[in-house]
């Protein structure tokens, strides 16, 4: 399998032979998830989903970054404590990405629990001169790693000339960053140098390693968080086992709002919540895994109703295999085939989930099609519905399940109006039809009998 690695710009092969070690940079938890998030972590629980489909065992770990400026100034403004803002948004982080049929990490790190960790990688840090203590804080000085700027192309000199950075006369170099902030408000520890808090930067290299090992398979996350932040765990890290940090750095495209980029000032964010709430997971899944993970992307309604419409041709698709009882016979297996070897290339091939939505969608299709013209066989179905099972699963997507007694309940009805119809009682018929409606029941009439789907409820739709 091949990934696109952003540090040598060139697709690098994954070994799925053994087991696959991912670490992803979580949230802030200061505020609500967005659009923007859901598509990184969608992204990398598919990736882990055909991995593991595969065969192969994964340890995904990722991070909630629980100590920053940003938590500080919002418990200050909401009059509590950053362990009320962080636990906060953690608890609607897990319900937010529950609710988006994410896949639960391995282990979920926070940087308030990693502190002892943290303060001896700086401790090695310190003790091998690659950083050094000001009055302000402990600082990673860039000189002693000729390599930085090399996951994001950027040349020292032209950072040091043209970038804005916090003048703080205390640095060596503008360029070093803070491993170590001194400072007495609270959150705040003791630490050899003096009380204070981590960078964000060593939070990450820390935890990583603790978990991971100095040199895992793959470190991922948006494509913001090339510069600085994992250009900075690179140099910390690299410096700190003098060794190859991350073998596949996997960075996903940014979110953009019709053409504009997602900001508080625009008024423009779409949280997890709200998308949710008006799309459901299925379609926001197929948007996030529309484009090529490591391109924008652009939200709009447009899309996401293109979407809601391929998706009522998965439910069609779904449930015309699951009423099928006929033994008619085609050979399917051609097609089964084809797509299924469409989709794992696409995938193996730098995980391009665009292309195996094709195939997905493809299959999809086919079996709606035989389904149509009558052709569709109760075997046929059966070996269609294994292999779109497969694709659903490793997609993310799901079709809910429904109790024995609901479909009971709806076989009673259609059977009723069956009744009615075949009496020319046609407004009891439709009565009927009416009361399935509500329930999100449709009818597919075929030429000897009538078939149900139920589609899910999608509020943006009503």
């Amino acid at each position: 399998m091949k990934l696109q690695d952003t540090l040598s710009n060139s697709e690098q092969e994954l070994d799925v032979s053994k087991k696959v070690r991912i670490y992803l940079c979580g949230v802030t938890v200061y505020d609500e998830s967005h659009i923007g998030h859901a598509r990184t972590i969608i992204v990398f629980d598919v990736l882990r989903k055909y991995v593991e489909r595969k065969g192969t065992e994964v340890e995904f770990i990722q991070n909630f970054t629980d100590v920053d400026d940003k938590i500080i100034n919002r418990a200050q403004s909401e009059n509590t404590t950053t362990e009320e803002i962080s636990s906060k948004y953690i608890k609607n982080y897990f319900k937010d990405f529950d609710g988006l049929n994410v896949k639960r990490a391995t282990n979920y790190p926070k940087a308030t629990e990693h502190i002892d960790d943290i303060i001896k990688f700086i401790e090695k840090l310190i003790g091998k001169q690659i950083a050094y203590t000001s009055k302000n804080g402990v600082y990673f000085s860039i000189s002693k790693f000729p390599e930085y700027g090399k996951l994001s192309k950027k040349k020292i000199d032209e950072l040091q000339s043209g970038a804005r950075i916090e003048v703080d006369e205390a640095k060596i170099d503008p360029l070093d960053f803070a491993v170590w902030k001194f400072s007495d408000a609270e959150p705040a520890w003791d630490s050899p140098w003096g009380k204070g808090r981590p960078g964000w930067h060593i939070e990450c290299s820390a935890m990583s390693i603790k978990y991971l090992g100095e040199n895992f398979e793959i470190h991922g996350g948006g494509r913001d968080l090339i510069f600085p932040h994992h250009e900075n765990e690179i140099a910390q890290s690299e410096s700190y086992a003098d060794s190859t940090f991350a073998k596949i750095w996997m960075h996903v495209g940014m979110v953009t709002i019709n053409g504009e980029k997602m900001s508080k000032s625009l008024g423009n964010i779409k949280s997890i919540k709200h998308v949710l709430e008006n799309w459901g997971a299925n379609i926001i899944r197929l948007f996030c895994l529309s484009g090529h993970y490591s391109k924008p992307i652009d939200y709009s309604e447009e899309l996401l109703n293109e979407n809601l419409t391929k998706w009522r041709q998965v439910e069609t698709c779904y449930y015309e295999l699951i009423h099928a009882d006929s033994e008619n016979h085609e050979d399917v297996k051609p097609i089964i085939e084809k797509t299924s070897t469409e989709f794992n290339n696409a995938l193996e091939s730098d995980f391009n989930t665009h292309l195996a939505l094709s195939a997905f969608f493809q299959l999809v299709k086919e079996a709606n099609r035989l389904a149509a013209e009558e052709k569709l066989g109760k075997e046929d179905a059966r070996i269609i519905k294994t292999e779109l099972q497969r694709m659903i699963d490793i997609l993310g997507l799901s079709i809910p399940e429904m109790t024995e007694n609901e479909k009971k309940e709806i076989d009673n009805l259609i059977e009723s109006r069956e009744k009615f119809r075949k009496e020319k009682q046609f407004e009891d018929a439709d009565k009927i039809r009416d009361k399935l409606n509500e329930m999100n029941i449709e009818l597919i009439d075929h030429k000897e009998r009538t078939v149900w789907m139920k589609k899910e409820n999608i509020k943006a739709e009503n």
